[in-house]
Parts: C-alpha cells; sequence; structure tokens
C-alpha cells in the first residue's frame, strides 16, 4: 500500500491511487506556516475495513513531525482517531 502526498503548498492530501481518482484520501489544508487542518477523510467502499484510513493519518502526522507542523483534525475521523492513539498526539495543534 504506498501512501502518496500532494500539495501545493495551501492545500494538499495524502492519497491511495491516481491524484486525479484516489481510491482514498485525507485532504487537509494549510492555516499559516506550522498549522495544518484535516478536513475530510474519504476511503472507497472496496477499501473500507483494511485500515485505510489509518494508514493515511499515520501518514499524515509522519509528514508534520518532520516539517514541525501542528495538526487541527475537523475531520470527525481524524479527531476519533487521534484521539484514540496516543502516539500520535504530539502534533496536535494546542
Amino acid at each position: 500500500m504506498e501512501i502518496k502526498h500532494q500539495s501545493d503548498g495551501r492545500k494538499g492530501s495524502f492519497y491511495l491511487g491516481e491524484s486525479s481518482n484516489p481510491k482514498a484520501e485525507m485532504v487537509y489544508v494549510m492555516a499559516g506556516p506550522a498549522k495544518l487542518i484535516i478536513e475530510h477523510t474519504e476511503v472507497d467502499e472496496s477499501l473500507r475495513g483494511e485500515g485505510v484510513g489509518i494508514k493515511l493519518l499515520e501518514a499524515l502526522v509522519e509528514d508534520a513531525r518532520a516539517r514541525n507542523i501542528k495538526v487541527l483534525p475537523l475531520c470527525p475521523f481524524a479527531k476519533a482517531n487521534l484521539e484514540k492513539r496516543p502516539d500520535l498526539q504530539d502534533v496536535l495543534n494546542g
């Protein structure tokens, strides 16, 4: 499972599949130079139950750590999973 990342500097996504038609994606928008907001996560029905959403979240957190960016999860999926995973909470904003 290869998670890819695309960004134009203001908004971006972590996704699986083709960027023009992803099978799964976690979309974010930058809220300044050191903070991003996770807007939504979408996983194709054919991939449900395979942990794809979690893999997208883990990739986003890894990238946020590498760039020293804080994360604000407005997406209910991301928010719920970050609350369950203390190992990922170091990137949370405030």
